[in-house]
């Protein structure tokens, strides 16, 4: 992997990456010539017991542009900036313009609850500089490339120390709430544990001190021997719909054995996982017959600097639903409770995409 570091006009900072080596000469543009104006603050929410984030700012951000405006099209006209530049990268990471967490921290207001600035960061992850195509459809090396991008970025933002948590995810389609349609995700770097994998994590540390083993690596072996709801099985890596999800169409991507973190992988493991991931999202376009939208998030062991071997390193799936005449997302019990309400089966939604053929090289 070859890596090479820029600033924006604008202050922010890039990384390019790529699978060969890049010319030094690179420059980063910008749509933007001001530096960041906005700026981001936590509220304590003293009955749920958790931070919550507030960036007013971000109602100025790119929603639903026109097509023939993409600022994630490489730059041609240096009249008409965008955000990567021409050149032979491969993948390019950047601070978000329009941050939820980090960036310019003004003094948080002095309010009935307890604020503070709302440390952290925000990652644009372009996944390729064609923006036609899909991750899934991304070739193999690609893909492993992209791994270890998040790999790279949990390292070198897990290193400072206001971080306490890092989460690439990605979320596809317009009704996820996409608002640019070239390939890309994002990176969220929290100065907390965020209350999900915060629970996560509690239930893997009761797990291993009890049994000896981690909680997911006790379940994949469990899947395993059912079969039932798998979809990819190699050496290292393995894919299914679980036996517990939540929404249909949910699929787990995990390695077989248990690595804390993307910065843990090994060379095979990460090819796996690559193959593992494909595989999924070829079926789930498959299956559908068009670019299906869905979110995707990967779950990794906090970066407090000690050493985690209850954690799991793995990716969560969540395409939204047809049921009738609608797609179905989180319902009241659902949002209010956190008490999911299925009306499929996770069997039914696995032969579903079983039955998906997959051809990858």
């Amino acid at each position: 992997m070859h890596t090479l570091e820029l600033a924006k006009p604008d202050g922010r900072r890039m990384t390019l990456y790529a699978r060969r080596p890049l010319p030094p000469d690179l420059q980063a543009p910008s749509p933007f010539a001001d530096p960041l104006a906005g700026g981001a603050h936590l509220r304590w929410h003293p009955v749920r017991g958790e931070w919550v984030t507030y960036a007013a700012h971000r109602q100025g951000r790119t929603f639903l542009p026109p097509p023939e405006y993409n600022p994630l099209a490489p730059m041609t006209d240096p009249a008409n900036p965008t955000e990567v530049p021409v050149g032979p990268w491969d993948v390019a990471v950047f601070e978000n313009r329009f941050p939820s967490l980090g960036g310019f921290l003004p003094e948080p207001p002095e309010l009935i609850v307890t604020t503070a600035p709302a440390q952290g960061r925000c990652e644009v992850v372009v996944f390729t500089q064609d923006r036609e195509a899909s991750l899934g459809g991304l070739p193999l090396d690609h893909i492993e490339l992209l791994l270890g991008v998040w790999g790279d970025r949990t390292r070198r933002i897990g290193a400072e120390k206001e971080i306490q948590y890092v989460l690439p995810f990605e979320n596809r389609g317009a009704e996820v709430g996409v608002t640019l349609h070239h390939p890309h995700g994002q990176i969220y770097a929290y100065p907390v544990v965020p209350p999900v994998p915060a629970r996560m994590q509690q239930v893997a540390l009761e797990h291993r001190a009890k049994h000896g083993r981690g909680v997911l690596e006790m379940h994949i072996e469990a899947e395993r021997r059912d079969g039932a709801r798998m979809l990819y099985e190699g050496r290292h890596a393995v894919a299914f719909v679980p036996v517990c999800a939540r929404y249909p169409y949910e699929v787990w991507i995990a390695p077989i054995r248990p690595f804390e973190s993307f910065a843990h992988l090994d060379d095979t493991v990460r090819a796996d996982l690559a193959r593992a991931l494909k595989t999924v999202l070829l079926k789930f376009d498959g299956l559908w017959q068009r670019p299906f939208p869905y979110l995707m998030a990967w779950y990794q062991a906090p970066t407090d600097g000690q050493p985690h071997p209850e954690s799991h390193l793995h990716a969560q799936l969540w395409p939204p639903y047809r049921t009738r005449d609608r797609l179905k997302y989180l319902a009241g019990t659902e949002l209010a409770a956190g008490f999911f309400a299925m009306d499929a089966l996770p069997e039914e939604k696995a032969r579903e995409l079983q039955q998906v053929e997959v051809n990858i090289p």
